[in-house]
């Protein structure tokens, strides 16, 4: 009886779609950090304790005064990078043609908006053809790259070049949407 039961409960549901992406606004994982302190007048939601990355410490914010790099760490596996690029803004347009001249990954597009891109990296193996079945491990990783214009100086939010897996990649995206003005 007990058996039926469990069968019948679990008809109903659906599998998890391995390709969904979710970056609503529901930022109940994340704490406010103002980046006014670090030469940016601005605010950004950032992964907290209970978002499940790891991050049991405050966030570190690696960054020299007058430079355009700033790197901002929550936990050991959670690292955003931030570049000024002052009036350039087409910054997302010009990473996606950067992706497209790389001839060793094959590139898919998650998210593909104006201002943010979240996608999934393959390295393309070739001559594998006649290997054997131990030859070639999937190397598939995930990144994110978006732009925000605060006070007319747009701002390049990024993944580290190696990428990470999808579920931080997704937290990643939140706060780079996140990303905002101080309010006056």
């Amino acid at each position: 009886m007990l058996s039926a039961l469990i069968v019948l409960g679990s008809c109903g549901e659906e599998k998890p779609n391995d390709e969904e992406v979710v970056v609503d606004e529901d930022y109940y994982e994340f704490q406010d950090m103002k980046m006014i302190a670090y030469d940016i007048p601005a605010i950004i939601k950032l992964p907290d304790e209970t978002a499940n990355i790891g991050a049991s410490t405050r966030p570190e914010v690696i960054h020299v005064e007058d430079d355009i790099y700033w790197e901002i760490n929550v936990g050991p596996n959670f690292k955003l990078l931030i570049e000024d690029y002052g009036d350039i803004t087409d910054m997302v347009e010009v990473e996606k043609k950067e992706l497209a001249d790389k001839k060793f990954f094959k590139v898919k597009y998650i998210i593909d908006e104006p201002d943010l891109i979240l996608y999934e990296r393959k390295l393309e193996v070739k001559g594998t053809d006649k290997a054997a079945e131990t030859v070639g491990v999937e190397h598939k990783s995930y990144h994110v790259y978006g732009q925000k214009t605060i006070n007319g100086v747009t701002y390049a939010l990024r993944s580290r070049p190696e990428g990470y897996e999808k579920m931080i990649i997704e937290l990643m995206a939140k706060s780079i949407k996140s990303f905002r003005e101080i309010e006056k």
